[in-house]
């Protein structure tokens, strides 16, 4: 019997790629939900690359909102043992990331029913065997994965790992498939030092730095999404997109006027105020601002995710003799335009704080911080290659070393603290996670190839509302088949993968 596998498809278009060449390389029925704006939509609704079997886009079904059925929502949330709230509150378009339209709760739920409603109705009619999908950054996509686990549904997401040019596919947002403790894993008998060379040889955080270098950099490519936007736009998103709401013309010119000004005020001011250098004799435990928003604090640490509160949590619960040390995410200003001043000058306030500059290398922090606490992200992960131990907000998949405890509860903080700064860092912990990650990864850069089709279609990630030829598009999967049909491949690998397990436990 022919695999059923769906993918998730919007304006992230590895994904699309990755469908071409599994169709080329493994027998199976192709569906996609898409989730795109107007003009991209024309591509997929004539393109002749891909025979899906079925198709639907996403945006189609929100249309003619009306009350929401709160007892089918109620239902639904405990069928699939969800909290809609959670999501809801947390949703970057929703609430309090969105500058441009103000949402009814009446709206929202709606929003939401439909939602559901769609996503069932997908499930129940074609029961698929594999969700294919990148890393869930927004609610409606983490919706759709929720229900595809709670279905049994196997899920292909793939995630950039965090050292290296490392990226592998798994169920869930990296984590990695199939690990259940250290016990069982083999070690390579690396070295502190070993360790602490390779993730400097190439560390994810670097990578990321670099797409941002390039990531809506180039004037060029920004003048012609400003004529693109301003003459060849017709701005039918506002009508058809709820992610549009509000987003005239007018209004997102003068804000991009304001947020540039705002940009260029809060950089003088993190210029002029953060600290650049750590005292050598000064113990402290260090705490890494994220990037905001951003799905670590969003969806992977939903009752965490209100940073200056943590900060607050955390000096109260340092012991005498130590000082904290938070150092701004060095992709906010690149890639946010930088906090507001009011909230650098009230973390500036707190007593026993200091605030570090994000050009601080962290390569530098690390060697000489007494632990590390962060809500989720790298860092805790990177601690431990430096000895360091780490307490952590949110579950990750490299909470299995001993030396990261998971904090459930703000009140358990100070203990949690006195434990870890008592906590010894174990090589052959680390040694033998890190073996893992590298047994069942494979070799690509992935925020490079981001920057390749940010660069081929969206003006260097400076506008994504734009029409899509075929011969375009046939010429990019051409030109970059090689790494398509790489990730194809480990997508079929990892389909054996999951039936080969399926088979072994079910005897």
């Amino acid at each position: 019997m022919r695999d059923k596998i769906i993918f998730w498809l919007d304006a992230d278009l590895i994904h699309f790629g990755i469908a071409k060449y599994l169709r080329e390389n493994y027998e199976c029925d192709l569906f996609a939900v898409i989730d795109i704006t107007n003009k991209p939509k024309k591509f997929f609704e004539k393109q002749k690359i891909i025979n899906f079997n079925k198709v639907w886009f996403y945006h189609d079904y929100l249309q003619n909102l009306k009350k929401p059925d709160l007892n089918y929502l109620s239902n639904f949330e405990k069928k699939y043992h969800l909290n809609f709230w959670e999501m809801l509150n947390n949703d970057r378009i929703f609430f309090q990331y969105n500058d441009y339209y103000k949402y009814s709760e009446e709206q929202i739920l709606s929003i939401l029913e439909r939602e559901c409603k769609l996503f069932e109705s997908i499930l129940d009619e074609f029961k698929p065997d594999f969700l294919v999908i990148h890393e869930t950054a927004l609610r409606q996509q983490h919706l759709f994965h929720q229900m595809c686990r709670a279905r049994g549904i196997k899920v292909l997401m793939l995630n950039y790992s965090n050292f290296g040019q490392r990226t592998y596919i798994s169920q869930d947002y990296h984590k990695l498939d199939y690990i259940e403790n250290l016990e069982v894993l083999k070690d390579t008998n690396r070295s502190f030092n070993d360790l602490e060379n390779l993730l400097k040889s190439d560390k994810a955080s670097e990578r990321i730095m670099n797409f941002y270098k390039k990531y809506q950099n180039s004037s060029l490519d920004k003048f012609k999404a400003a004529i693109q936007f301003l003459i060849k736009s017709d701005n039918s998103n506002i009508k058809t997109h709820y992610t549009y709401f509000g987003r005239t013309r007018i209004r997102v010119l003068i804000k991009e006027a304001i947020y540039s000004l705002k940009k260029i005020y809060r950089e003088s001011f993190v210029n002029k105020n953060l600290h650049y250098h750590l005292d050598e004799h000064e113990p402290f435990v260090f705490f890494p601002l994220h990037q905001e928003p951003e799905r670590s604090l969003l969806l992977s640490a939903p009752f965490s995710n209100h940073q200056l509160e943590i900060i607050q949590q955390i000096v109260k619960s340092l012991p005498i003799g130590y000082k904290l040390y938070v150092k701004e995410h060095p992709t906010q200003g690149k890639g946010r335009g930088w906090r507001p001043i009011s909230v650098y000058k009230q973390i500036m306030d707190l007593p026993n704080v200091k605030l570090i500059h994000p050009s601080v290398d962290s390569n530098k922090i690390f060697p000489r911080c007494s632990m590390v606490i962060s809500i989720s992200g790298t860092s805790c992960f990177e601690a431990a290659f430096y000895q360091k131990p780490s307490i952590v907000l949110a579950d990750e998949g490299y909470t299995i070393l001993p030396s990261v405890i998971r904090l459930k509860s703000f009140e358990d903080l100070p203990n949690a603290i006195q434990l870890a700064l008592k906590t010894v860092v174990n090589v052959t912990d680390v040694d033998k996670y890190v073996t893992f990650i590298e047994n069942n990864s494979f070799n690509f850069d992935y925020p490079s190839f981001v920057a390749v089709y940010h660069k081929w279609f969206y003006f260097s990630g400076n506008l994504v509302d734009i029409e899509i030829s075929e011969s375009r598009m046939e010429s990019f999967l051409k030109e970059e088949k090689t790494r398509f049909e790489q990730l194809a491949l480990e997508h079929i690998k990892k389909i054996k993968q999951h039936k080969e397990f399926d088979h072994k436990y079910s005897k």
